[in-house]
């Protein structure tokens, strides 16, 4: 059966039973901080266990793309060297929030497996927490799994995802590959052989676990399952290892095909194969190689497949080519992978080329290392070095080590490590300082998509970080209300200000944010006082509102803009909507042309011109993605969210709780200014709307009226008397540097005359006016080709900076070095140099000692022509 087959029937199976089918979710977590990648399939559902969160259904059944090559949860080092560790797996699970229990969860795993696969009961095992007794009764009493086949085990049978959050007893079901296989049952000493093979694993989600390490149950006893397909398959396919099944083993060919390789057996081969689906899902998800966070284990993944390829002897770029080979064989499943097949082409491309122009001199450095070692084990130093010249992820030099049967000091290569993030801190002080507890139940209620002006109550003030009763004139401090019309900053857009009043005070708002659920005003009280209990008039500052929402309802435009223009690679990395500009980040390997951003400019003004109305749905989340709104990858968003449309045929659609105008054509005017790179594959876009992209119009419009002052000339004549002065200046430039030239040549003749003559050789030092270091070359040159046997040093000073130039001719070399010449001189004069046995050039902040520098020459040469 093959693992596409297998795939479709598990989820055949449980909408059979009354699940929902639910995509995979991002390899990037949206919902939790925690994690580097999502690397269980309940990562999506983690807020629903914890009751944070309400979907429309209580059943589901997911594949879930998972990556473990980072954090708590890392199988990178093994891969390659076991049978069924991947960096990259699909993990199969049926889910129910509340819904179903341990007797449902256990019959549809039971019957799925035996009735709809058809495997041997006789060849599964199963195994309950020993604590679980209602487990182990259902399996023995209800199913019928013989209490001989069923074991109670402590430690690998309680499930956690991570140091707190849902947890609890676990059922894993094993499949038997027969007594010819060595390996005992599970518990038993030689468990961990190849007999028996975990293939199922039912979570009986009962508890919270905090971060005091106390456990709490959940509201709604849950159930979460995972099976690894890929180790399902080697089950069907009746093979034993992961890599022997049909998607990988298509996969692996195309490994050979590409490397030349014809050993099936070669470890490389399944290193390399494992590692393009990780990598390839990964930038799929927005991730970009990088030397930090989840970008720097994406490198680290890619750096140890490339060094794989060199490995099999291929020394040319390889990698890239196989995403062709993992979309044939994942592409219909996971269809955001076809879509961004060039994408991730050229992602891995780029990282090929950058690593293979270091790669020969890092392994010949790591060569050298080990040749030179006096014991088993490789330096720290060494490892440092190798990553931080040469990039190679420490783990990939311990996939070198652990071939050569070395260790490797990775104690001392943290000191390293923690001696450069030391050097580091000082760029980077800043420290989110811990949240304040409110002790405030509810939220608060925003009434600012219909309204800028609305009366709340006080119910807490605080002064600084302290809670108090009231805030008298002078004071600063935050007031937070039932409810406002004042915008929190959250997703980019900044926060509103305006006044609050009553007849008694009048309070300045000079920001808004948002803390567990309320809306934080940050406040000045000009007069009066403010208490708890009060009830105040808000007033946003309605001018400043309105352009802000212009510029955020710009933003989607020209996200929407970039996606069509560029490719559906784009992803916002970042933004900040303000009442004055727009700044969007988004990935792009490449600089923008000029052509592309008129080309996105005049699209979002296109739809600007349509004046088509904005509109907002609240729907669930599912719907919503459903209906194609676009999600950004790491944002957390509740269970019910905020479709905004705008533009012609549902131009932009995306999940956003901003503030936006009312139709497009609200906006104005979107007028790009600025595009830059900020990062590795992340560029920036900064824009301006509505009266400020007008005014820079008109900025415009200004310089170029002063240009046509300058020029004399009309404004649409500009650029012919732009490129006659340049013209003109390049002539002017040809002429100076044919009379510099001339006049070097006489004040050579001249200063040939004035060399004096050492044991044979002539020594000159001389300042000339005026010279620059073109100048300074020129005259050099010709001043050796009369003097033949010469050592001469040339100095010019210009804008109080010192230049100098030394030049000894061919046959004084031996004794006289240009580059000791100049330096001797320069050192006297605040400076140094460098060059060429003949010629050297150097600089000196201390044009004043010159004329004693130079006079010191003759000395010199005279000890070094003895």
């Amino acid at each position: 059966m093959k693992t596409s087959e297998i795939r479709r029937r598990f989820f055949d199976y449980f909408v059979k039973e009354g699940h929902t089918l639910v995509d995979s979710s991002p390899l990037v977590p949206g919902n939790d901080p925690t994690l580097l990648f999502t690397n269980a399939g309940m990562v999506q559902f983690k807020d629903v266990f914890l009751g944070k969160d309400k979907r429309p259904y209580s059943r589901a059944v997911t594949s879930q793309r998972c990556v473990r090559a980072g954090g708590k949860h890392n199988d990178l080092e093994n891969v390659g060297y076991t049978a069924r560790h991947h960096t990259f797996f699909e993990m199969l699970g049926n889910f129910s929030f509340g819904d179903y229990f341990k007797r449902d969860a256990i019959r549809f795993a039971w019957t799925f497996l035996t009735e709809e696969l058809g495997l041997p009961k006789e060849r599964l095992w199963v195994t309950v927490y020993h604590e679980d007794d209602e487990a182990a009764d259902i399996w023995i009493n209800e199913i019928g799994v013989p209490a001989d086949r069923l074991s109670r085990l402590i430690d690998d049978n309680f499930w956690m995802m991570g140091d707190t959050g849902p947890c609890g007893p676990s059922s894993e079901i094993f499949y038997d590959h027969g007594p010819e296989v060595p390996g005992g049952p599970p518990g038993s000493p030689d468990d961990d052989l190849d007999r028996y093979i975990e293939i199922w694993n039912l979570v009986f989600m009962q508890y919270d676990q905090l971060d005091d390490g106390t456990r709490v149950p959940l509201p709604n006893p849950s159930i979460d399952t995972g099976m690894g397909l890929e180790r399902l398959a080697a089950v069907l396919q009746q093979v034993h290892s992961n890599y022997e099944i049909d998607l990988f083993q298509n996969l692996i060919k195309a490994v050979m095909a590409e490397t030349g390789c014809t050993d099936v057996e070669n470890r490389s081969l399944r290193v390399i194969a494992d590692h393009i689906r990780s990598c390839a899902f990964l930038i799929v998800d927005g991730v970009l190689p990088s030397n930090e966070g989840r970008g720097y284990v994406l490198r680290r993944i890619m750096r140890r497949a490339i060094r794989h390829g060199y490995k099999l002897g291929k020394e040319d770029t390889f990698f890239h080519k196989l995403v062709d080979a993992l979309v044939d064989e994942m592409g219909e499943a996971y269809p955001e992978l076809a879509n961004l097949q060039d994408h991730v082409k050229k992602v891995v491309l780029l990282e090929e080329e950058q690593f293979a122009r270091t790669l020969d001199n890092g392994m010949q450095v790591l060569e050298d290392g080990i040749a030179a070692l006096d014991s088993n084990t490789l330096p720290g130093e060494l490892i440092f070095r190798l990553y931080d010249t040469y990039g190679f992820p420490a783990d990939l030099t311990a996939d070198v080590a652990r071939e050569r049967n070395l260790e490797i000091d990775l104690e001392g290569f943290e000191e390293h490590m923690e001696a450069q993030r030391e050097r580091a801190r000082s760029a980077s002080k800043f420290r989110m300082s811990k949240d304040v507890d409110l002790g405030l139940d509810g939220q608060t209620d925003f009434l600012g998509y219909d309204a800028l002006v609305a009366e709340g109550e006080v119910i807490a003030l605080l002064k600084g970080e302290e809670r108090v009763d009231s805030l008298n004139a002078g004071d600063s401090g935050i007031v937070i209300l039932d409810r406002t019309p004042f915008y929190a900053e959250s997703g980019g857009q900044v926060g509103d200000h305006g006044v609050m009043s009553n007849n008694d005070s009048e309070i300045a708002v000079d920001d808004c944010t948002k803390l567990q659920g309320h809306h934080l005003h940050q406040v000045r009280v000009r007069n009066g006082a403010v208490k708890i209990g009060d009830r105040l008039t808000a007033t946003v500052a309605r001018e400043e509102r309105e352009n802000t929402m212009r510029h955020h309802s710009a933003t989607h435009l020209l996200h929407a803009a970039l996606r069509e223009i560029l490719g559906e690679h784009v992803q916002q990395k970042g933004s900040l909507v303000t009442y004055d500009k727009l700044r969007f980040d988004f990935s792009n390997l490449e600089a923008v042309t000029g052509e592309q951003l008129r080309a996105i400019e005049n699209r979002v003004n296109e739809q600007i011109l349509a004046n088509t109305p904005v509109t907002t749905e609240l729907m669930d989340i599912d719907s919503a993605k459903a209906k194609g709104a676009m999600a950004l990858f790491g944002e957390k968003y509740d269970s019910e969210v905020r479709v905004l449309t705008m533009g012609k045929d549902g131009f932009s659609m995306e999940l956003c709780g901003g503030t936006h105008v009312n139709r497009t054509g609200d906006i104005g005017l979107l007028r790009i200014v600025a595009e830059g790179g900020i990062a590795s594959g992340v560029r920036r876009i900064e824009a301006v709307a509505g009266p400020y992209a007008l005014a820079a119009v008109h900025q415009q419009d200004d310089r170029l009226a002063k240009l046509s002052g300058l020029f004399k000339c009309a404004p649409d004549q500009l650029l012919d008397r732009a490129q006659q002065a340049q013209q003109r200046t390049r002539e002017l430039e040809k002429t100076v540097e044919q009379l510099k030239s001339k006049l070097a040549s006489s004040a050579g003749s001249d200063l040939a005359a004035s060399a004096q003559t050492v044991n044979g050789v002539k020594v000159l030092a001389a300042e000339l006016e005026g010279a620059d270091a073109k100048t300074l070359r020129t005259t050099m040159d010709q001043l050796k080709d009369k003097l033949q046997s010469a050592v001469i040093v040339l100095a010019a000073v210009n804008d109080g900076k010192v230049q100098l130039a030394a030049g000894v001719t061919k046959d004084q070399t031996a004794k006289v070095k240009a580059g000791e010449l100049v330096n001797f001189v320069a050192g006297q004069v605040g400076g140094k140099g460098g060059g060429k046995p003949d010629m050297a050039m150097a600089g000196g902040s201390e044009p004043g000692k010159l004329g004693e520098a130079l006079a010191s020459v003759q000395g010199w040469a005279e000890d070094k022509l003895a």
